[in-house]
């Protein structure tokens, strides 16, 4: 019994030193390594950097962006259950119908909090 856990021992650490290996040794043995000044500065989109690096921004977009991010991955669940909407029948009908009104109680909390607010 401990012999077939030996095994398994066994091929995880030489799995895990082929891994090291390959990433840290082998990796810096083959790559060029000329570091200058213009390789180690900041690049943003082809232009020099300007200003601070760390700049205060409103948490409404954040919230803004978390509720499309939940809306939208929420609908995703639509478009299957509408292709195979008529096979499925009444009682997935209404289980549907509980979770777009889950999904509408949850707009309408938003909206009233004011996360939907750009302003």
């Amino acid at each position: 019994m401990a012999a077939d856990y030996a095994v398994v021992g066994i091929f995880l650490i030489v799995g895990l030193l082929f891994v090291v290996v390959n990433v840290d040794v082998v990796s810096r043995l083959l790559r060029p390594s000329n570091p200058q000044r213009e390789k180690l500065t900041t690049y943003e989109c082809g232009e020099d950097p300007v200003g601070a690096s760390w700049i205060r921004v409103h948490v409404r977009y954040y919230l803004y962006a978390l509720v499309y991010v939940i809306f939208a991955v929420e609908t995703i669940y639509l478009l299957p259950w509408a292709v195979v909407f008529r096979k499925l029948g009444l009682f997935a009908f209404m289980e549907m119908m509980v979770f777009i009104a889950i999904l509408l109680v949850g707009f309408a909390y938003a909206w009233r909090k004011g996360a939907l607010e750009w302003v």
